[in-house]
C-alpha cells in the first residue's frame, strides 16, 4: 500500500492542502537555516553573512506568526494544537506500515513545528544580544543588555545551534521513516500543495 493508491478505492481523496506562501516559507526557511548554521560553524571569522541569514530567519518567523492567524486553515496555529488523547491515538499507530493520510500536520509533526519555531526565535534573540568579545561579531542589540547577559548569550546561541541541528536531523529522519516504512511521501505535498487525506473521518 503506497501513498499513490487510487483515492476512490482507498477511501482517501486528493486535497489542496498547503498554500504557496506556506510552501515558500518552508523551503526558504530550510535553505536559510542550513546556510546560517553552516556559516556559523564553518564560515569566515567575520560573520556578516551569518547575521544576514539570522535577519532573514527573523523576517520569515514574523511572516509565519502572521500567517498562523490569517492564513488558510491548514496553516493556522489552531491546527497545530491537539490534545493528549489525539496525540497518543496517533502515536499508537505510528509504526503501522501504511500511510496515515492525516489532513495536515499530524500531532507529532505539529509538535516538531512548534519546537522548531520556538528554538529559531530563541536563536534570533540570543544572536541579537551576543557579545563574543572579539569586537567584530557583536549582536546589534548587545549594548542594550547587561554585560553578563550578552556574554552568556554567546553560550546560549551555541547550545541553540546544537538544538537546531538535532531538530533538522530528526525532521529528515522522520521524512525518511514515513517514505520508507509508512509509504507516505511528505516531500511532494510540500512541493505541489496536494496531499492524499482520508475522507469523512479522523485518520490515524
Amino acid at each position: 500500500m503506497t501513498d499513490e493508491i487510487a483515492p476512490a478505492a482507498s477511501g482517501v481523496e486528493r486535497t489542496k492542502l498547503w498554500d504557496p506562501f506556506l510552501r515558500g516559507f518552508h523551503w526558504l526557511l530550510a535553505v536559510v537555516v542550513v546556510g546560517g548554521w553552516t556559516l556559523g560553524e564553518f564560515g569566515p571569522d567575520v560573520m556578516t553573512l551569518h547575521f544576514w541569514c539570522g535577519y532573514t530567519v527573523a523576517g520569515l518567523l514574523a511572516f509565519r506568526v502572521v500567517w498562523g492567524f490569517i492564513g488558510p486553515r491548514p496553516a493556522r496555529f489552531t491546527e497545530l494544537i491537539s490534545g493528549p488523547r489525539t496525540f497518543w491515538a496517533y502515536a499508537r499507530h505510528l509504526f503501522e506500515r501504511h500511510p496515515s493520510y492525516w489532513p495536515g500536520h499530524n500531532p507529532m509533526g505539529a509538535l516538531a513545528v512548534i519546537a522548531m519555531l520556538a528554538i529559531l526565535a530563541a536563536q534570533i534573540g540570543t544572536g541579537l544580544i551576543s557579545d563574543p568579545d572579539d569586537f567584530i561579531n557583536v549582536g546589534p542589540l548587545a549594548s542594550s543588555v547587561a554585560s553578563e547577559i550578552r556574554h552568556a548569550a554567546v553560550g546560549w546561541h551555541h547550545l541553540g545551534a546544537i538544538a537546531v541541528l538535532g531538530l533538522i536531523m530528526l525532521h529528515i529522519g522522520f521524512v525518511l521513516f514515513y517514505r520508507l516504512w509508512k509509504h507516505e511521501d511528505l516531500v511532494r505535498p510540500m512541493l505541489s500543495g496536494w496531499k492524499l487525506v482520508r475522507k469523512n473521518s479522523d485518520p490515524h
